[in-house]
């Protein structure tokens, strides 16, 4: 590989700097890094050798410059490769991986820095430091002892071994869930297989088939094609395909070089070696250390207590899905790549409405307009294009202005599926807010979806799930752009508890039901109208529309999750599909066939860091509903008999209490200072249709 000189690499910009994405190349990555770590593990060592009393000034600061820039340019490094993976970047990225992964391990085996910092809390200027430095204090304490720093020998040496691996596997795991996704089509030359399809994905697929010099239409695995399929396709023996196709990716029932079965073996042995290094019983028990919740027995009384509140739901839900299969589709028995057809089918006649239809009202034009008025109102905040370059031509960059005109932060949004990019939604950061001397660095942060991207000159045109998804990940942008931390140890991505992160998103997800919020997303693609009113009256009354199954689906995820990390020792992929068909046989009423293979492609579990976490959407999902609760319970009656929930002293202080705090303090704390007690599980209940009246 090419090394660049240092001058010209992008990633070496000064930490105040914005870096020029368009100008990155793959050879840029590896110079970057290793120029970095050395600087960084120099700075580490002189700190950790200081012979002077241990401050604030000559520890922490003393670090911090040079991580800054070998975090930010690793993290961009990361997102490429996440949202433009090609084989060069690809391969420079590995590259890098493992030395990445030895240079944290390194860090947190340092044995010299961690009793530096124990000196510091021990010390007589340990009481001088703001609360926020106290905690970050006490956070890097636990994830020394967390890192293995008080191992020794042979125990030390196979922790390091640990860490690095298990940063590989998740790579290969990632990578061959991102392959199998990009390697399947299906190319359909017979259009009536195609019927009850929307125009829009007709019209994608053609263009595929086009572009790959085929004549028909090409269906794809990515989320744009696949679930309009699921929901909308007459022909039952195409659902079927590619339901299987998209069960079985990355498996031993697909294409055999990216099957995940031995990087799920590997993984979870990994990681019951790790707790089992560091003192714990099992994965789960050390992961949450770290945690609101106290331990995995809490965890699965919780997911266990709401199944039992959703079943009386979820069995009414699909004894109703069932008949109507039978009576009004003529389906016989209901399969699985049957469900989200009929579903939408009952959706449609007993609402008289269907995603479809609300489609064209979700300009995605509009809909960000909406969301950025959303934005303002409850944080006073206003988003703007800058004309910065990003990483690929569809995506954006707004700077993140106060009502002054004060640039508070940068958001990068990449919203359109294509090859090369990792399926689903998420936000990342690049940089978190750090005030340096007289400077402050302000944050950066990545919004990233898969939406359909426009057709023929015509904008996107969004459904109302994915508006929902666009102001979920809005609100993790927010909770990291509209922080007030000046250090970065206590910043929102860095310190708050996993399984509290979910509930700034979850909370954002609230607006997208209110009718004056709805109004000003929605501008229909041909006539130009808001969304009428009767069609929003049919959203409300369809909005818990089988939320017993999704509850439990939710749940089923979430307890397999814990039961496979609550072992002392990793398990065989037979034993990892026989621990989810027993959590099946508890929670769930729909399964899958047999040869269905879904942990090979759960992301989050074996590449998302959400091993032994799944539960966070729902706990925080109890966070989040009971914050908005509060909005409810403040909101003003409108003579049109709606609400308004932007009460302002309630903005303000959701913001003060919950956004711009980060991670500075626990969340349970933070949640205290909002609502002024602890949360409850009613909100979350009501707001899901799952209390009995």
């Amino acid at each position: 590989m090419t090394s660049p000189s240092t001058a010209g690499n992008p990633l070496l910009v000064p930490a105040e700097a914005f870096v020029d994405y368009a100008s990155i190349r793959p050879e840029h990555i590896e110079t970057a890094i290793r120029e970095l770590i050395t600087a960084t593990r120099s700075t580490v060592e002189e700190a950790a050798a200081c012979t002077e009393p241990p401050t604030w000034e000559n520890l922490v600061e003393g670090i911090e410059n040079p991580s800054e820039q070998l975090h930010r340019a690793w993290a961009i490094a990361g997102h490429l490769n996440g949202v433009v993976n090609t084989p060069e970047l690809r391969a420079a990225y590995n590259d890098c991986l493992p030395l990445m992964s030895e240079f944290s391990t390194w860090v947190g085996l340092h044995r010299g820095l961690y009793e530096r910092y124990r000196a510091l809390a021990a010390g007589p200027l340990y009481a001088e430091l703001s609360a926020t430095r106290r905690h970050i204090v006490h956070l890097a304490l636990r994830d020394f002892r967390l890192s293995g720093v008080e191992l020794e020998g042979a125990a030390r040496e196979t922790y390091a071994r640990n860490a690095d691996l298990q940063a590989q596997v998740s790579q290969k795991y990632s990578e061959n869930v991102m392959d199998a996704t990009d390697g399947w089509t299906l190319l359909l030359t017979d259009e009536t297989r195609l019927r009850g399809l929307p125009a829009n994905v007709v019209m994608a697929a053609r263009q595929a088939a086009q572009a790959a010099g085929e004549d028909g239409w090409k269906l794809s695995l990515h989320m744009p094609c696949y679930l309009p399929v699921m929901q909308h396709a007459h022909d039952r023996e195409l659902r079927q395909t590619l339901y299987r196709a998209y069960g079985t990716r990355a498996s031993d029932q697909g294409d055999p070089a990216f099957d995940n079965s031995e990087p799920i073996e590997s993984l979870l042995a990994l990681r019951a070696e790790e707790a089992s290094l560091l003192g714990y019983a099992d994965f789960a028990a050390l992961r949450l250390e770290t945690r609101m919740a106290h331990d995995a027995p809490q965890v699965l009384d919780f997911l266990r207590e709401l199944a039992a509140r959703a079943r009386p739901s979820a069995q009414r839900d699909l004894e109703e899905l069932r008949a109507f299969a039978t009576a009004r589709l003529d389906l016989g028995t209901l399969e699985p790549w049957d469900v989200a057809y009929a579903s939408e089918r009952l959706r449609e006649e007993r609402y008289a409405y269907s995603d479809e239809e609300l489609r064209p009202y979700f300009t995605e034009s509009h809909v960000l307009k909406g969301l950025f008025d959303v934005i303002h109102t409850l944080f006073g905040v206003h988003l703007e294009g800058c004309g910065a370059t990003a990483w690929h031509p569809d995506a954006r960059i707004y700077r993140v202005l106060d009502d002054r005109g004060q640039e508070l932060g940068r958001l990068g949004m990449d919203l359109y599926a294509r090859p090369g990019k990792q399926g689903g939604a998420w936000v990342d950061s690049e940089r978190s807010r750090r005030r340096h001397g007289n400077e402050l660095h302000i944050p950066l942060a990545w919004l990233t979806c898969n939406f359909a991207a426009p057709q023929n000159g015509q904008e996107s045109l969004l459904s109302h799930d994915e508006v929902i998804t666009l102001f979920h990940e809005s609100g993790h942008a927010m909770h990291t752009l509209l922080s007030r931390v000046d250090d970065p140890g206590a910043a929102a991505f860095a310190a708050v508890e996993w399984d509290a992160i979910e509930m700034p998103s979850q909370f954002m997800e609230n607006f997208c039901w209110e009718w004056g919020v709805l109004k000003s997303l929605t501008h229909h693609v041909e006539t130009g109208e808001a969304l009428p009113r009767a069609l929003y009256d049919k959203m409300i009354a369809a909005r818990n529309f089988q939320s017993g199954l999704q509850t439990l689906r939710q749940v089923e995820f979430a307890l397999f999750d814990m039961l496979i990390h609550t072992q002392s020792k990793g398990l065989s992929i037979s034993a990892v599909l026989d621990t989810l068909d027993q959590v099946r046989r508890e929670v769930a009423l729909l399964v899958p066939p047999a040869w269905h293979r879904f942990p090979h492609a759960f992301s989050h579990l074996f590449a998302g860091g959400y091993g032994a976490g799944y539960y966070s959407y729902k706990w925080a999902e109890v966070l989040s509903s009971d914050a908005f609760a509060a909005f409810e319970e403040h909101a003003r009656p409108m003579a049109d008999g709606t609400r308004d929930v932007f009460d302002p002293d309630t903005c303000r202080r959701y913001l003060d209490e919950i956004i711009a705090v980060g991670g500075s303090r626990p969340a349970a704390d933070s949640f205290q200072a909002f609502r002024g007690r602890a949360p409850t599980i009613d909100a979350l209940l009501r707001h899901s249709g799952l209390v009995e009246v």
